[in-house]
């Protein structure tokens, strides 16, 4: 019952609805009209055969005929009284039981329960409504961002201009809004001027509009949108977003970030200030089937080793981790403690075969781009010959055929790119690519989230997701609070010093035997202490750096409150 007022107000205001009701109500005049002449003739007819009934007897008599009940309890002896049955029966087969349903279905029912279900996806926000995110968009990226919306309980409302869509997706349980995407007033009703972010992720003229649109309702509310084309970026701009990803252009350099190319050096995949984090592979160099501790890193070259990857499985590192040739290390220090690394490992893995760029797509164009910036040669290999830029560095071909990938040098390529939009396609090419090269580095793209644990099981060693990747910056721009994400389901982050730890060593705090983190930096009045000496009190003034799984976070946010 408590939707009925907003039911009945969405039915009233349609002007439709308004034109059917009118059609009805003259259908039940006409119909009205019909049941009064007959009552009146029967009463001609049943004088003129000599027999007297009161007038309700009339309306009973029409009633019962017209819906072909026909009692029988009173009937007319003459031809003249019985041919006015007969019309009085014919009639009411037609307008009872045909006309009169498909009139009410039609002009009331299906009307209706259309108001009952646009009652499930409103039009407008509570007029209180403030620090809101306002998504006009459903998508791989959008979905990822609800998820961590929800995990630090923030209020967002998904704008959906289809209303069959708006349903569907209130049934699932998201949080929407109907309405047109082009339309200031919808703007307003949801509250835009009080919202947090705006964020739209449409078709770049898509989201040229709804930024101009939001833009005139209110000249302060922050709005990030994606861009497909490089050319859109200064538009949307232009139209009013503080903020254009080009997702595909950042999802090629994360990917590039992330292979090796043939060579034991660290390669930076993220920055935190002076804080630098990086990978290197450790297969044949000295450090395989030693423990971290036997080898000594921070010790002798002054850098933290924060993890390491094995197959696509990251564990926290500690003294007692042994290293293997599939051991993938993730180092945090600064760029002096990179190049003293360097320096210690450059001699080994040194190899001039190309890399494989599977897909010649915007995101495996700007991996190659990554990699000739890194003076690293590639083979991009691309079934569509419209998509082919440089002949020289592309082999045109299906990369499920062998004799294609031979023509790239898969068989000496030190790593492997699989870039394509599709997930399914890119579990394929993962599986066929372990099966061919067991010791090659495969480095991939997941659209969605749900496929990253697929493509590890697959063979995988690095696996990027485009949802998280444009979700972390929303998260970012939204919290205002640098969070990088490391890899799928690993983020750095920064968080202040927790009470209960104020005052006591990093050896004494338990953060990563119990917490599942590892404290890599300690920033304190602007100033960041890099690999910070585990026997050194805690202040309360300072901010950690840590670096761990989004359920590790989730115990140390848990933890400070």
């Amino acid at each position: 019952m408590k939707f009925l007022p907003s039911q009945l107000f969405y039915f009233m205001r349609s002007r439709v609805s308004q034109r059917n009701l009118a059609a009805l109500a003259r259908f039940l005049a006409v119909l009205v009209v019909m049941v009064t002449a007959y009552s009146v003739l029967f009463h001609v007819l049943m004088e003129y055969e000599g027999r007297h009934f009161s007038w309700l007897t009339g309306f009973y008599w029409t009633l019962t005929v017209m819906s072909t009940l026909g009692f029988g309890d009173i009937t007319f002896v003459s031809d003249l009284g019985r041919s006015f049955s007969m019309l009085v029966l014919l009639s009411g087969m037609i307008f009872l039981l045909v006309l009169l349903p498909f009139t009410f279905i039609e002009f009331f029912y299906e009307p209706w329960m259309r108001a009952q279900e646009a009652a499930r996806a409103p039009r407008e926000l509570p007029a209180e409504t403030r620090g809101h995110v306002l998504i006009t968009s459903w998508d791989a990226v959008t979905k990822a961002l609800v998820q961590r919306l929800g995990r630090f309980q923030h209020e967002y409302v998904v704008l959906v201009p289809e209303l069959p869509e708006a349903l569907r997706l209130n049934d699932e349980g998201v949080h929407v809004a109907f309405g047109d995407l082009d339309d200031p007033a919808t703007y307003e009703r949801l509250r835009a001027r009080g919202a947090a972010l705006v964020v739209t992720t449409r078709e770049d003229p898509v989201n040229t509009n709804v930024a101009f649109t939001v833009r005139g309702v209110s000249p302060d509310v922050p709005i990030v949108a994606t861009a497909r084309d490089p050319a859109s970026v200064d538009i949307l701009q232009l139209a009013g977003c503080n903020c254009v990803l080009q997702l595909a252009e950042s999802m090629g350099q994360s990917l590039a970030r992330r292979t090796f190319g043939g060579d034991a050096l660290s390669h930076v995949i993220g920055e935190f200030g002076k804080l630098l984090i990086a990978e290197a592979t450790a297969r044949r160099t000295p450090m395989v089937g030693k423990t971290l501790r036997e080898h000594g890193l921070r010790e002798k070259l002054g850098i933290t080793v924060a993890g390491v990857w094995e197959r696509g499985r990251f564990e926290a590192a500690h003294g007692d981790t042994r290293i293997t040739e599939s051991t993938i290390l993730l180092l945090a220090g600064s760029r002096e403690q990179l190049d003293r690394y360097d320096e210690a490992f450059c001699i080994y893995n040194v190899s001039a075969a190309p890399v494989v760029i599977i897909g010649g797509g915007r995101v495996g164009r700007a991996a190659a781009r990554a990699l000739a910036e890194r003076e690293v040669d590639y083979r991009i290999v691309e079934q569509r010959a419209e998509r082919i830029r440089d002949p020289r560095r592309t082999v045109h071909g299906n990369a499920a055929e062998l004799s294609v990938l031979e023509r790239a040098q898969i068989q000496e390529a030190p790593a492997v790119l699989i870039t394509p939009h599709e997930d399914d396609m890119n579990v394929y090419l993962t599986i066929y690519c372990r099966r061919l090269r067991p010791d090659i580095q495969i480095v991939c793209r997941a659209t969605h989230e749900r496929t990253v644990a697929n493509l590890h099981r697959a063979g995988a060693d690095v696996v990027m997701s485009y949802a998280s990747m444009g979700a972390n910056v929303m998260m970012n721009l939204l919290r205002q609070r640098e969070i990088l994400l490391v890899a799928e389901g690993l983020e750095l982050f920064r968080a202040a010093v927790p009470a209960r730890l104020v005052g006591r060593t990093l050896a004494e705090s338990g953060i990563r035997e119990l917490i599942g983190c590892n404290v890599v930096a300690i920033e304190r009045a602007g100033r960041m202490d890099v690999n910070p000496d585990p026997d050194r009190p805690l202040p309360a003034d300072a901010e950690l750096i840590l670096i761990g799984s989004v359920e590790a976070e989730d115990r140390f946010l848990a933890l400070a409150g």
